[in-house]
């Protein structure tokens, strides 16, 4: 109450033109414009990743927020800016533990409806009476919002230097130059503008860890000093201030404590120290070869630990091999030094972020490792300390991480052209011709989706969403119309369009470049199919049907070819079973074309989307094709969705066609072209495959996990499906059947 009079006397008896706009601030609130820019976090101890002490970061400085007048509405608006459908709850009193730091904000007040905190009314950024005893925590609901993208403007260090540097770098000597990656030299940091040398005395291998950790290399290795001594008895030394002091598990090495400051010679020595020299040793896929450098496809060091669903190079979703089945791990406890670990085993350098709550997409099979901690120095996550019992972890809590990598030069010799926007265009490529470099482009002939997803990362652009083979609408560089790749034939697994199979300095393409080069448009997210390969097993059966109720699969190729010779009054021998697809990705699957290019089918009165969506096969022991059908994507729609999630795709009244993430689309048993024909099939022992999205039509962000492979007993009467599993879910160790390592190598 005194507090109000106070502002009523001001505004009465000094009413000047500034304090009145002061009061209509005060009572009209902010403007989104005004809005302060935040960004929140959970934190606490012993809590899972949905759930936590609530924290802002504003001005540079993370802080908490003060319980009075905190709402499960503000709860609501917390966790879905965090990605989250929403509250379960809210906790005062610091349930998670006391935070440090500013408290921010205090008396939020809260609709429900706003889009962020910041929109909520409260006392004022910084305004606050209250004490961390109070800070105010969240439990969000576990489902995350559908393709929510989390944007991360802050880094994972945990401590900082007060003393701040610049940029920091390895300079390679002069015979080193013309090496990439840049593996050895002189570590200087940029202090004030100029870059500075720093002093080895005090230097240790840990040092050197850090600094090979945050270029990308797994580890560090001795060098030839007599070489870098020589060096520098002829050069001016000019010694940063400061020695460091690393414990090896930084993610960068300004993270690393200060040591004590140099005093300064005369002379511009350390004592009896030299400048800094850190020698790193390569992932194996980043190590150079006397080829043409770097033709080899990335494959991981370790069968143990991979990343899968990660848009670009070094990053991805954890997954480990436990008993010969590959299985993800719990974000419970999940941080920087277990991601770094596994950054390291798989050949890259430190982990720039360790992330949780699947936001590089959900895993399938079992989850294997839960609240796993690591010493830092493991030279597998499968070393480190983890509890085996997983219970209560959903793949919704999978792990991931992004980590640094090599800087290999791949960007600056591709690049798009004439597109809309940096995420699309046509694909011209730098390459040398008569002894100068010259940008061309590439021939669109085969050119299709799984070379487009390279160009994309070799970019840094994440997933390819389109690949075109004319770009007569996009004007490119003229200079650069002329073919100078052509051929090109990848697996999906390189890092650059060079490494893929092409027909080097002979190119043939009979149309040219210009508007008929290949072009790409990129995004950084995309959906993931995989089928549910236990429902297959669960409801195959055969089924004898007559030729007069198969009119309509006849016409749309769903029987076997000697289906055509038959009469009305004979019967055909159907293996006929139920698939249930979901997507587990980060963006919704769509069809190729748009309506303007869906057939009409009168016979079954419905529109095809997609020529073809998946392959059923009946193979044999060896892998030879003995039965086949096929399903057009008639209705791409979504069945059934995670709780939480809605229903976006329904085929009735031409509608949209689809599959929302988190929803699946089920194709029941008794659907026409639902089976494959086995009536001239011998009884035997046979493999039963299933392919999605066989012909890469649309975009995903594994295709490893797109078909799924049963062994098969038919005796003449009846069929027995088992051991039913989807691709990439074994070790190869473990694969009982012909092919089934990653089918991209075999296009």
């Amino acid at each position: 109450y005194t507090a109000m009079n106070s502002i009523k006397t001001v505004v009465c008896c000094k009413y000047t033109k500034y304090e009145n706009i002061l009061l209509l601030a005060l009572v009209q609130g902010q403007s989104e414009s005004q809005q302060p820019k935040i960004q929140l976090r959970l934190a606490g101890d012993k809590r899972k990743h949905y759930e936590g002490r609530l924290e802002v970061f504003y001005n540079n400085e993370w802080g908490t927020i003060c319980d009075d007048d905190f709402s499960i509405e503000a709860a609501h608006v917390a966790c879905r800016e965090l990605g989250y459908l929403g509250a379960v709850a809210w906790s005062p009193s610091a349930k998670f533990g006391q935070g440090e730091g500013r408290i921010w904000l205090d008396n939020v007040h809260c609709t429900g409806g706003e889009k962020s905190l910041a929109e909520c009314p409260s006392n004022g950024v910084g305004v606050s009476d209250c004490r961390h005893s109070e800070d105010v925590g969240v439990i969000c609901n576990q489902k995350r919002i559908p393709g929510h993208r989390f944007i991360n403007t802050m880094n994972n260090n945990v401590e900082t230097l007060e003393e701040r540097v610049e940029e920091i770098r390895i300079r390679p000597i002069s015979s080193h130059l013309k090496r990439i990656p840049v593996t050895e030299g002189y570590v200087e940091i940029k202090d004030r503008g100029k870059w500075r040398q720093i002093c080895d005395e005090q230097w240790t291998h840990l040092n050197s860890r850090v600094t090979c950790g945050m270029y990308g290399f797994p580890g560090e290795k001795k060098y030839n000093n007599k070489v870098y001594k020589s060096l520098s008895m002829r050069k001016k030394k000019n010694y940063w201030g400061f020695s460091v002091n690393c414990t090896g598990n930084e993610a960068h090495l300004s993270s690393c404590r200060l040591g004590k400051a140099l005093e300064p010679k005369r002379n511009g020595t350390c004592g009896r120290g030299l400048p800094v020299v850190v020698s790193c040793v390569p992932g194996r896929a980043f190590a150079s070869s006397s080829s043409t450098g770097f033709r080899k496809a990335y494959r991981p060091e370790q069968p143990l630990v991979r990343l899968r669903g990660g848009a670009n190079i070094g990053e991805g979703r954890v997954e480990v091999l436990k008993n010969g089945v590959w299985g993800t791990v719990c974000d419970d406890n999940w941080n920087l030094r277990a991601a770094t670990i596994v950054c390291r085993e798989l050949g890259f350098g430190s982990a720039k972020e360790a992330l949780t709550g699947a936001k590089l997409g959900q895993g399938m099979g079992p989850v294997h490792m839960n609240e796993v901690e690591c010493s830092g120095f493991e030279k597998s996550l499968t070393d480190c300390y983890f509890n085996n019992d997983a219970l209560g972890c959903s793949h919704e809590e999978d792990a991931a991480v992004r980590c640094n990598i090599p800087a290999m030069g791949f960007q600056k010799r591709i690049r798009l052209s004439g597109g809309r926007n940096p995420y699309e265009g046509r694909v011209e490529v730098l390459t040398e011709k008569n002894g100068s470099l010259i940008w061309g482009t590439v021939c669109s002939e085969n050119w299709g989706m799984i070379e487009a997803m390279v160009v994309c990362r070799q970019l840094g652009l994440g997933f390819a969403s389109h690949a075109f083979q004319e770009t007569w609408y996009w004007a490119g560089d003229a200079s650069a119309d002329n073919v100078v790749m052509s051929g090109v034939r990848c697996s999906g697994t390189e890092m650059s369009l060079p490494q893929c199979l092409h027909h080097g300095k002979h190119i043939n393409c009979p149309r040219g470049g210009g508007r008929f080069a290949a072009g790409v448009s990129c995004s950084d997210t995309a959906p993931d199919l995989v089928l549910n390969a236990q429902l297959v097993e669960q409801t195959a059966y055969l089924e004898d049907r007559p030729m007069y109720a198969l009119e309509c699969a006849l016409e749309e190729n769903c029987l076997s070819s000697t289906a055509k010779k038959n009469d009305h009054s004979s019967y055909r021998r159907l293996l006929r079973f139920s698939s249930q697809i979901h997507n587990v990705g980060q963006s919704d699957f769509r069809p190729k074309m748009g309506h303007h290019a869906w057939t009409w089918h009168e016979c079954h009165r419905h529109y095809h989307s997609i020529e073809v969506f998946t392959h059923y096969d009946l193979l044999s022991l060896n892998g030879t094709k003995v039965a086949e059908g096929h399903k057009a994507s008639f209705c791409l729609e979504d069945t059934q969705c995670d709780e939480g999630i809605q229903k976006r795709y329904l085929c009735a009244n031409f509608g949209e066609q689809g599959i929302t993430v988190g929803c699946w689309d089920t194709y029941r048993h008794d659907i026409d072209c639902q089976w494959i024909d086995i009536t001239d099939v011998k009884p035997g022992d046979y493999i039963f495959q299933v392919v999605i999205n066989p012909n890469y039509d649309v975009a995903e962000s594994d295709y490893t996990n797109n078909f799924m492979k049963c062994k098969c007993r038919y005796d003449g009467y009846r069929i027995w499906t088992y051991h039913c599993h989807t691709g990439g879910s074994r070790s190869s160790d473990m694969d009982e059947y012909p092919g089934m390592s990653n089918r991209l190598h075999f296009r």
